[in-house]
This record gives structure tokens, C-alpha cells and sequence, in this order.
């Protein structure tokens, strides 16, 4: 019988004074799987760690968590979510690694950082992380050399900037709104100002420290530029709606980084699916802890071309005045 435990704690709570239990779901079903290298019982232990909550880091969890279910192992997942705070994402990942957890699932780079900083024995497989070199998280993509594995959400930059081109011809010069702190920005922020210069496209950065910077620096930012460019940024996406209100007010397109932004009022992006990404994480995870594979061995996995895909915002482009009948071309 598989068993499969689900236990939701507060990561407030825990960055707090004590450690607070929470809720447990319980389901079961399927075969039970052979012993491997988690705990006697052959039900293995793995800590989930989200950064925050926004449709992509949702779906990358989701999409995980289907392939467990998928392989038939026996396991239990410790959720938990650190609201977008690091020093939350450090307690959670200390308290994994305090535990003896067989595996930590990190979404997203801060919380795959602060897993790895605080076990170096204990397997970690990370998504929604762009760039796992410049993270500090693997040696080469090809082979990490650590205990750190996963699925990258590296976008389409230059191709999402292209169809911009083809969509928006009279755009003259682009804000790129990112977060100052996440180093995953830091890359995507790079290809797009390259991409923009081989397009004749001015750039402008708009930087942000916290989500609470987003409203004033939006409302600069609409002031200025011809359209906004919002890489796959966790302080950024986790604000889509209020950015997308401030630009629509202004008649200033966003082109987007993934599809979640679009749902939240973003124009158009050509998006991986982070469902899927946290499905091939989770597929990863399996080979680790049924001992078929190595974090250290285990290549980063990225979504091929043929898993992208465009979407848009019907009710953005029609308050815009944007045909998108070139998104199709």
C-alpha cells in the first residue's frame, strides 16, 4: 500500500519562536516500493520547500508531486512555503536537514540555495531555477558535481523578444522590470538588454528590492518606455496583477516570461510549463532515491522547443488595441 502524507505547516511559524504542526492529508494506493536508500520502512522522507505562492511555483509543485504519485513509491511530503522570505527558506531547510529528510524538493532558486547551504549530504532537487551554475548550485549543467539536480525554467528570451518585434514593429525602447535579488533575474536581464541591442531596441533596467517597490517603479517606468519586458521573476510574477493594472492604465503592453503573468494581465509570452517542469523534477527525484542515479551524476533538464508555447491575453490585447494576429505567423 502506497502511503502518502502530505503535512502543510506555517513557514512564519517556523522562522518563529517554535514550530507549530499543521494540517496532514493521507491517501493511499498502488504497490509498495522496493527498498532504495530512504528510511527502513521504505517510505522515504522528502522535504518540499516553496518560495512563495504564485501560479507557477504552485503548478511546478503540482506537477512534482504527480510524479511520485506516477512511480509508485512509498513516501511523505513535508510542505512548506516561506512567503517569500529568506530567512524563513533558511529554518525550513535547516529543520530537513535536521530531520533527516531523504530528499528536499526546492522551488525556486533562493530556496534551493538556502537547502543547499544548509545540507551538503542530503540529495536536493531544484525547478523554477534558471540558471543552476550561476546560482552557485552546480558545477556544469551537464554535471552538477554536488548534491544539487533539477529542472530549469530558463526562457526563451531572445524569442520571446522576437515575436514582440513582430506583434509591437514601432517599439523604440523596453523597461525590463526584475528583482534586484534574486540572481536568476540577473541572467535573463543580460539576454534580454543583448537580444534588444541585436533588434535596434533600446532597454532601460527598472530594479526592485521587494515587492514593495513595485507600484512606484511600474509607475516610472510607464512614464518612459514603449513596452515592459518581466522575466520569469518570483518578486515580479508574485505582483503580475498590480503590474499589468498600472501598464494597462498607461495603454503599455507587458511581454511576459511565462504564462502565469499572462493569466495575471500580461500581454503575451512564449512559456515553458512549469507543471511539466516540476513533473520531470519529480521524475528525477524518483531515480535518486531509488538509487538508479547521482544529484552530482543527474544533468539539469531543461524544457525542449517543442514544449513551448505561445500564449496571450485576449482581454489585454483588446484594451491595448494590439492585434496578436502575428503571434500566429
Amino acid at each position: 500500500m502506497q502511503d502518502r502524507t502530505i503535512s502543510r505547516r506555517s513557514a512564519l511559524a517556523l522562522a518563529g519562536a517554535g514550530i507549530v504542526a499543521g494540517l496532514g492529508l493521507v491517501g493511499c494506493g498502488g504497490a509498495s516500493a522496493p527498498s532504495g536508500s530512504g528510511t527502513s520502512s521504505s517510505t522515504y522522507k522528502i522535504g518540499i520547500l516553496q518560495l512563495t505562492e504564485h501560479p507557477a511555483l504552485d503548478a511546478a509543485n503540482k506537477g512534482f508531486i504527480r510524479a511520485l504519485d506516477a512511480s509508485g513509491i512509498s513516501y511523505t511530503a513535508d510542505q512548506q512555503n516561506a512567503q517569500n522570505d529568506q530567512s524563513a527558506c533558511q529554518t525550513i531547510a535547516a529543520k530537513f536537514a535536521g530531520d533527516g529528510d531523504d530528499l528536499i524538493f526546492a522551488i525556486a532558486t533562493p530556496a534551493a540555495q538556502a537547502a543547499a547551504g544548509a545540507t551538503s549530504e542530503i540529495p536536493i532537487v531544484g525547478t523554477a531555477i534558471t540558471d543552476f551554475v550561476e546560482a552557485g548550485l552546480a558545477e556544469a549543467s551537464d554535471r552538477p558535481g554536488k548534491n544539487v539536480t533539477g529542472t530549469s525554467d530558463l526562457s526563451p528570451v531572445a524569442e520571446q523578444l522576437d515575436l514582440m518585434k513582430k506583434v509591437l514593429p514601432e517599439v523604440k525602447l523596453v523597461g525590463i522590470l526584475y528583482s534586484t535579488a534574486e540572481a536568476n533575474s540577473a541572467v535573463q536581464v543580460k539576454a534580454a538588454e543583448d537580444e534588444l541591442e541585436r533588434l535596434g531596441i533600446a532597454s532601460k533596467r527598472f530594479g526592485v528590492s521587494s515587492s514593495n517597490e513595485i507600484q512606484s517603479m511600474m509607475e516610472a517606468a510607464v512614464g518612459e518606455v514603449d513596452a515592459v519586458y518581466a522575466p520569469t521573476d518570483n518578486t515580479v510574477s508574485s505582483s503580475m496583477a498590480q503590474v499589468a493594472q498600472i501598464a494597462r492604465d498607461a495603454k503599455v503592453p507587458v511581454i511576459c516570461g511565462e504564462e502565469a503573468q499572462v493569466d495575471a494581465g500580461g500581454l503575451f509570452s512564449l512559456s515553458v510549463s512549469y507543471e511539466e517542469l516540476g513533473y520531470k523534477a519529480g521524475e528525477m527525484a524518483v531515480k535518486i532515491l531509488t538509487g538508479k542515479a547521482k544529484p552530482a551524476e543527474l544533468p539539469i533538464e531543461h524544457m525542449a522547443a517543442d514544449e513551448l508555447k505561445v500564449v496571450s491575453n485576449k482581454e489585454t490585447a483588446d484594451a491595448l488595441n494590439v492585434d496578436l494576429s502575428a503571434l500566429k505567423a
